[in-house]
């Protein structure tokens, strides 16, 4: 019974026993293999999609977390007015607000640009412990980051935050905006 299972083996013309698969196997396992292809290629993209954003909205909040660390600790309850003083460090010694990869108000990175703004100078600010002078720093900020591909017709959202710590998403540049929501169609991101 077992026997009769088994597969049986081909003879070529030379007499000799060969194994082997026949075309419609073959073509079995390539459809499968396109199928499985076909599905999983979108999936992969979308997720490499939702990756790029997700970084983008993280390189916001860690801006966001420079500031408020620096208006705390540096800034007497005012704001870097660029990138540069967060990437200074106090003159007591201690490490940079913000990591290496953030040195300017225009930053590059994955498929959007990071982009600084700062808000209206408080002209009665004191000096920092990094070494701004006094009247230089900010009472607010905004910090957008737009999609380097596509302009407003992009697939990747367009996201801005400023000092109010809520994180806005867009089917269009954010405009800055250093209080309160930005106009529409910003909204909160979900």
């Amino acid at each position: 019974m077992i026997a009769s299972l088994r597969r049986p083996r081909l003879v070529a013309a030379t007499g000799v026993a060969c194994a082997g698969f026949t075309l419609v196997e073959l073509t079995l396992v390539a459809t499968l293999m396109g199928i499985a292809s076909a599905i999983a290629i979108p999936l992969m993209g979308r997720a490499q999609h939702a990756a790029l954003e997700a970084s983008a909205v993280g390189s916001l909040r860690a801006i966001h977390a420079a500031q408020a660390t620096y208006a705390q600790t540096c800034g007497h309850s005012y704001y870097a007015p660029s990138i540069n003083w967060l990437a200074r460090p106090p003159t007591t010694g201690q490490g940079t607000f913000i990591s290496a990869e953030f040195t300017t108000n225009r930053t590059d990175r994955n498929v959007y640009r990071i982009r600084f703004s700062p808000g209206t100078r408080a002209s009665t600010s004191p000096p920092t412990c990094n070494g701004l002078r006094g009247g230089r720093a900010v009472e607010s900020f905004f910090v957008g980051a737009d999609p380097l591909v596509g302009g407003n017709r992009s697939p990747y959202r367009h996201f801005g935050v400023n000092a109010n710590a809520v994180i806005y998403e867009s089917t269009r540049r954010v405009r800055p905006t250093y209080s309160g929501e930005p106009p529409p169609p910003a909204a909160p991101i979900k």
